[in-house]
């Protein structure tokens, strides 16, 4: 669903809406309102303990079974306690899927926020590229559940998650827009956006393709591969000599 609000659209799944006036506020709210997920217990620590065990059952069972073949009282039973005990922390199975693509932009938005991405130099776009692409190594298996698995989200939380992830892709945005505004780099605003995305999939792409990429090569290789790829890209970009870069 592609939802444009004042001529700018955020990508939230698979139709285009056009939206004016209640419409588009609606859909506003819809894009920035954390789904709410019942638990019966009232401790808050309780409730985020359990439910971080029960997310870590839950993405190693995805990642084996799929959502849709897992049932909850295997989650419950990797999760280390009872069916019983799951139902006081979930209402049903969709809201553990929320949970756990929630927890993992979470996950990663929060190790983005490390990257410096106001010095507006190539080389500090060469670093935050190389931070992220580790971060995706480390976190291999989410990734890889995410790609599986974001689709079965309901229609009310699939918006909102998705809604996080263009903001990561945001962050990438600054760096390059920085280095535009310090003259290392001249591109047009869609081009900005565009290459960030196109940082934010490769870097994504080492976990639902590792089964191929990793025969080939270390994650440091493929970071120097995609980063040697990207920057032939922007190489025309870059200003000339005397005007704040070199060709």
């Amino acid at each position: 669903m592609l939802v444009k609000v004042n001529g700018s659209g955020d990508e939230v799944g698979g139709l285009r809406l056009v939206l004016k006036g209640e419409k588009k506020a609606e859909a506003v709210d819809i894009l920035n309102k954390k789904r709410e997920v019942h638990a019966s217990v009232k401790d808050e620590r309780l409730v985020m303990k359990r439910r971080d065990q029960m997310i870590r059952g839950a993405v190693s069972l995805f990642k084996k079974k799929g959502f849709h073949r897992t049932t909850t009282r295997e989650i419950a039973r990797a999760a280390g306690f009872s069916i019983g005990t799951l139902y006081e922390y979930i209402r049903t199975k969709e809201d553990v899927l929320y949970l756990v693509c929630d927890s993992i932009y979470d996950q990663v938005r929060d190790r983005l926020l490390g990257m410096d991405t106001s010095q507006g130099t190539l080389e500090s776009l060469k670093l935050g590229i190389a931070y992220y692409f580790k971060i995706m190594d480390e976190m291999q298996d989410e990734v890889l559940v995410m790609y599986q698995e974001v689709k079965s989200l309901t229609k009310d939380a699939l918006p909102y998650v998705l809604k996080k992830e263009l903001e990561m892709v945001g962050m990438f945005e600054s760096l390059i827009r920085n280095c535009v505004t310090n003259g290392e780099l001249e591109i047009h605003p869609n081009h900005i956006h565009m290459l960030a995305h196109n940082i934010f999939v490769q870097g994504q792409m080492w976990g639902f393709r590792r089964w191929a990429l990793r025969k080939e090569c270390s994650i440091e290789q493929y970071i120097t591969i995609q980063t040697d790829l990207l920057f032939s890209g922007i190489k025309g970009y870059q200003k000339p000599v005397g005007t704040g870069g070199e060709r």
